[in-house]
C-alpha cells in the first residue's frame, strides 16, 4: 500500500520509486551520529525492509524516516531527517503526525525510537521516556561502520 498526504505544496509518501537513496545515504553516513560512515548497501537493504516515508517538494526529497514493524503490534521509528536548507517549517512534526496516521500502522501495543536530541519533537506526538527502562536490553555495537 502506498500512502501519500499532501500539505503547502509538500508531498509525504510511503513510495518506494521516490526515495532518493543516494540522499539518504549521504545524510545518514555523512551528517547524522546514528549512522555515520553506513555503507549504501546497508541503507538499501534497511529500506527495502523497512515502510518509509519520504518528505518531497517538486519531486525533490526534503526529508526521511523509516518504520521498521510487524505492522500488527510493533514500530520503531528510525533515521528520521530534514534536510538542513527545509528545517523550521514544521515537516518533521507533519512527517511524525503522518507515520502514526499511516492506515497499515494502527493498533500497535508499542511504538518506540531513540534520540539524543530531538525529544520535544517526539514528546509531541505522544512518546515518553521508557516506564520500565530496566527491562529494555540492547546489544549495540556503535562502530559497526567504522573501519
Amino acid at each position: 500500500m502506498i500512502y501519500e498526504v499532501r500539505q503547502n505544496g509538500y508531498l509525504i509518501s510511503t513510495d518506494p520509486e521516490k526515495i532518493d537513496v543516494e540522499l539518504v545515504h549521504a545524510y545518514l553516513s555523512e551528517s547524522s551520529y546514528w549512522a555515520k560512515n553506513i555503507p549504501e548497501e546497508v541503507v538499501r537493504k534497511s529500506i527495502a525492509n523497512s515502510v518509509c516515508f519520504g518528505i518531497y517538494e517538486n519531486g525533490q526529497q526534503k526529508g526521511f524516516a523509516r518504520v521498521v514493524t510487524d505492522k500488527a503490534t510493533f514500530g520503531y521509528v528510525a533515521d528520521v531527517f530534514v534536510v538542513e536548507a527545509s528545517r523550521g517549517l514544521g515537516l518533521s512534526k507533519w512527517l511524525m503526525d503522518s507515520i502514526l496516521a499511516h492506515p497499515e500502522l494502527q493498533g500497535f501495543r508499542r511504538w518506540v525510537l531513540a534520540t539524543a536530541d530531538a525529544h520535544g519533537l517526539y514528546a509531541r506526538s505522544g512518546f515518553k521516556p521508557l516506564a520500565n527502562p530496566g527491562r529494555w536490553m540492547e546489544l549495540h555495537n556503535p562502530d559497526v561502520y567504522n573501519p
